[in-house]
């Protein structure tokens, strides 16, 4: 079992930034591929960011450049630093653990909201 937990969300204004954290336990974490994901209203949940463990990272268009996701293994854990924010950056963000390199993702955190005011 592996649990996971997002904290950093809040309420912040355009062009502003955020920190976002995901703490994980029960399995080992530095062989795992750690997603971030987020939902807003009505919309279907989208990856924003990957990091496996070999040091690679994937970043959806709309946030690439002003996101970055890093890692500290010895902390169990992985980090969403996001930048320049847009009111359209409004939503739940959740992050996710993979055993695998590619595939299903097997563990889900709770969420944390982040809201961008204009």
């Amino acid at each position: 079992q592996v649990q996971l937990v997002e904290s950093g969300g809040g309420l912040v204004q355009a062009g502003g930034s955020l920190r976002l954290s995901c703490g994980a336990s029960g399995r080992t974490f530095s062989t795992a591929r750690m997603g971030w994901f987020r939902q807003a209203p009505g919309k279907e949940r989208e990856v924003i960011a990957v990091s496996w463990s070999g040091g690679s990272s994937y970043y959806t268009d709309s946030v690439k450049g002003r996101f970055t996701i890093s890692r500290d293994n010895a902390k169990n854990t992985v980090y969403l630093q996001m930048n320049s924010l847009k009111v359209e950056d409004t939503a739940v963000y959740i992050c996710a653990y993979a055993s695998t390199s590619v595939g299903r993702y097997e563990y889900w955190g709770q969420g944390t909201q982040v809201t961008v005011s204009s």
